[in-house]
């Protein structure tokens, strides 16, 4: 399953933790966290924000601990922030997929583009 969503107005690194810490909650451990900035090519007082998640289940059961959610995150803080979830349903189900939308929507709803 995948989920996009864009904001207006939002700083992509007040993104990047909340969809980190909204995803914490949820029972799964974090596998990798970046974030990168660039200067804009146009205006070198402006920056662009690119951040990747990556969570894994935390089956004790299962050593071989398996990616269930990714998160792109690109944006700045000027313009338009947009994130995409690829989400595995058969590891994290859709009753964490509705908390985790409800979260979301909850902060970010007001800014959320439609």
């Amino acid at each position: 399953m995948q989920i996009r969503k864009t904001y207006k107005g939002v700083s992509p690194e007040l993104l990047y933790d909340e969809i980190r810490d909204f995803v914490l909650k949820q029972e799964v451990i974090i596998g990798e966290a970046k974030l990168e900035t660039y200067s804009s090519p146009s205006d070198s007082s402006s920056f662009i924000s690119r951040g990747t998640l990556t969570f894994k289940t935390q089956d004790e059961s299962d050593k071989a601990k398996k990616e269930c959610i990714r998160a792109h995150i690109v944006g700045s803080a000027k313009g338009e922030t947009k994130v995409m979830f690829d989400i595995d349903e058969k590891l994290f189900p859709q009753e964490k997929i509705s908390a985790l939308q409800d979260d979301l929507d909850f902060i970010f709803g007001s800014y959320e583009v439609k």
